[in-house]
């Protein structure tokens, strides 16, 4: 929804610039719950979420694809990894967390916006730094540029400013950057480690 981020970090009162059809879907979504809470006096709330991860991110998202090809590097499963931009900052969160702040919007008797974020941004560098650094190896030596994998209109740092959710919903981000990656990546050690899985990617061409 921020996409060109017109200032750092962003609140509930920076403007959009959305930088992908899916951006922009967002945006129509919030001004639409924004104009039916003003119409009809809806309990209705908006939750700009920024990123929130888990190991129940799809395998298609970076910080997935990352972890997963962590574990099946590690496993002897894969022997390199392709990513696009790596100097692209994101405000990284703990998926659990961001739902049980949207759950704490809607306890409230008239609908409102919150931005929910940790107020850090790290780099996709820093993710694989991270990530590859906690089953001891080296990402230089698996991470390729693939310039398939750009975005045609890049949106460079998203870092979200919180505050008005912890003053009136009492939420904050309790996972850090560090403990997010690590948790993502023992999950999908511990998938691999399963027999049935290690012989179906061990089929892969």
């Amino acid at each position: 929804m921020f996409g060109k981020a017109q200032e750092v970090p962003q609140t509930e009162r920076t403007p959009f610039w959305p930088r992908s059809p899916y951006g922009v879907s967002k945006v129509f979504s919030y001004w639409a719950t924004v104009n039916y809470r003003e119409s009809y006096g809806l309990n209705a709330c908006n939750g700009i979420l920024f990123n929130h991860e888990s190991p129940r991110r799809g395998e298609t998202f970076v910080t997935r694809k990352i972890s997963r090809a962590v574990a099946a590097i590690k496993h002897g499963l894969q022997n390199e990894l392709f990513l696009g931009n790596l100097e692209a900052k994101r405000d990284w969160g703990y998926a659990p967390e961001y739902v049980a702040g949207m759950w704490q919007m809607l306890q409230r008797d008239s609908g409102d916006d919150f931005v929910l974020a940790t107020n850090e941004t790290h780099t996709v560098r820093e993710f694989c730094e991270a990530a590859f650094g906690h089953v001891d190896l080296d990402w230089k030596e698996f991470v390729k540029h693939d310039p398939r994998y750009e975005r045609p209109a890049e949106v460079d740092i998203l870092i979200g400013n919180a505050a008005k959710a912890k003053k009136i919903l009492g939420w904050e981000a309790k996972t850090r950057f560090n403990d997010l990656v690590r948790l993502m990546v023992d999950a999908d050690m511990e998938l691999l480690e399963r027999k049935t899985v290690r012989e179906h990617l061990g089929d892969q061409p």
